[in-house]
């Protein structure tokens, strides 16, 4: 029932300018407060792959890590204790080498730390070249 029947309804209305004024307060506040860093990036270059024999295999010093622990440097059967003695292992695997590329080869059950000692040897020893083989999943 309509007691008013002379009067319009007024229609409610919804005013978007405070929002907005709102939403770009947050904004700037946002921009203000936001700190931008970069974070330092490794430059790491891939391997190319080509046909051609490489003609650095006399330059290579081999080492396998079984999925047991045991170590191998050029098919030899390696023991040793502490991360310097391997050092001195590569060292003199090496000989009169400059600057030989270690060519990890781990097994995939073998463990991070068993593959990261021998990056950590190589390191101390100053050979600085290090590649891992992979295999083709077939």
């Amino acid at each position: 029932m309509n007691f008013q029947r002379g009067r319009n309804k007024e229609e409610p209305e919804i005013n978007l300018v405070p929002m907005i004024d709102v939403l770009l307060v947050i904004l700037i506040f946002l921009m203000i407060t936001t700190t931008y860093s970069k974070f330092s990036e490794l430059e790491i270059t891939l391997p190319q792959a080509s046909s051609e024999k490489s003609s650095e295999q006399s330059n290579v010093i081999d080492i396998s890590v079984s999925a047991t622990g045991n170590y191998m440097i050029n098919r030899m059967p390696l023991q040793f204790r502490n991360v310097v003695q391997l050092q001195e292992e590569l060292r003199s695997a090496a000989g009169s080498r400059v600057d030989p590329v270690i060519v990890i080869n781990a097994d995939a059950q073998a463990t991070h730390q068993s593959v990261i000692t021998v990056m950590e040897a190589a390191r101390m020893a100053g050979y600085n070249r290090i590649t891992f083989t992979t295999r083709n999943r077939e």
